[in-house]
């Protein structure tokens, strides 16, 4: 048996680093479960007023539709292939190098989520009618749920431009901001639900409604932390720059691992369309299944990558490996 004093020790991060992820993590957990209580209100309230109605259904049809490219390339794949290379900039290159880089990703970023935007309101008809086959029977549902797509779809471009103040405020090891602005999402929808939804002839119109003015209050409330930062997006459309040109590679792989999980939840709400509430009844399961991943799981996950990144970016190789290691004993 080997000497154990001649073995190398297992990499460790510096004590007071620790200590930053697990308060930042902490900070983003208690955001996540005020943000998840509060949903779970909003959902309490869209449930007493539109129970497991076809006006429901349609609204968590057409609300899946977005939602899912949002999973896909805003908070999903944009974020964590942003983060590594704005560190990277912010951390080893001057701080005029690092806002160019947000700019010219932020200009990328609006132009083609805008495109996606008109596209997706132009071609809801067709997108609707292949998500919801269970509704080719019901010509008024099918006329409803593409109406609420078509008034929806700006969500996308407003939960984009979140996700992409996000990743900066992250990077910047700022997570308050970023951790608590989906609670302003809540409110927005559920007071649209109470007050707006009675002046509609279809009520569920005043929701829609809440989920863009929610998308846009959410991108709204992180400006004050950019701008606190010296941080102020400018028009830089260079979507050959090199940073935008290794985030839009990060992605790739990011698409791929998360377009598993989406191929499976757009698989079961084309299956709950056949049921009457069927789509209704998956959105509040998953809901479920999501609050503790979002208070634990993905408050570590947050938190921990700027460390890593900032580590990555450095060559501090030992760090990163000690940086892992305890995140995944928390």
């Amino acid at each position: 048996m080997p000497d154990s004093s001649l073995l190398p020790e297992s990499p460790r991060p510096q004590p007071n680093e620790n200590h930053r992820v697990v308060q930042s993590a902490g900070v983003i957990g208690l955001a996540t479960f005020a943000s998840r209580i509060l949903g779970f209100i909003r959902d309490m309230v869209l449930a007493r007023l539109f129970g497991a109605t076809a006006a429901a259904d349609a609204f968590f049809v057409a609300y899946r539709i977005p939602n899912l490219l949002r999973e896909l390339f805003a908070e999903g794949s944009m974020s964590s292939a942003f983060i590594p290379v704005f560190t990277e900039y912010h951390t080893l290159r001057a701080k005029q190098d690092a806002w160019e880089l947000a700019s010219a990703v932020f200009t990328t970023l609006l132009t083609i989520v805008t495109a996606i935007t008109l596209l997706g309101i132009l071609a809801a008809p067709s997108i609707v009618w292949l998500l919801a086959p269970g509704f080719h029977g019901h010509p008024d549902k099918l006329l409803i749920t593409t109406l609420l797509t078509r008034i929806m779809f700006p969500y996308l471009l407003f939960i984009s431009l979140a996700a992409l103040a996000m990743g900066i405020l992250n990077s910047l090891r700022a997570f308050a901001a970023p951790a608590f602005s989906p609670v302003f999402f809540n409110i927005f929808i559920i007071g649209c639900a109470l007050f707006l939804s009675p002046v509609f002839p279809e009520p569920i119109l005043g929701v829609a409604i809440g989920v863009v003015a929610g998308g846009a209050a959410q991108f709204a409330m992180q400006l004050p932390g950019l701008a606190m930062r010296g941080m102020a997006f400018g028009w830089r459309f260079q979507p050959w720059h090199p940073g935008v040109r290794r985030i839009g590679a990060l992605m790739v792989p990011s698409l791929l691992g998360l377009s598993v999980t989406q191929i499976n939840i757009t698989v079961s709400t084309i299956l709950a369309s056949f049921f009457a509430g069927g789509p209704t009844y998956l959105f509040y399961g998953m809901r479920l299944i999501q609050f503790p991943l979002g208070i634990f799981g993905v408050a570590l996950a947050t938190a921990i990558l700027p460390t890593l990144s900032a580590q990555a970016a450095r060559g501090a190789v030992d760090e990163l490996r000690g940086t892992l290691a305890f995140g995944l004993r928390m």
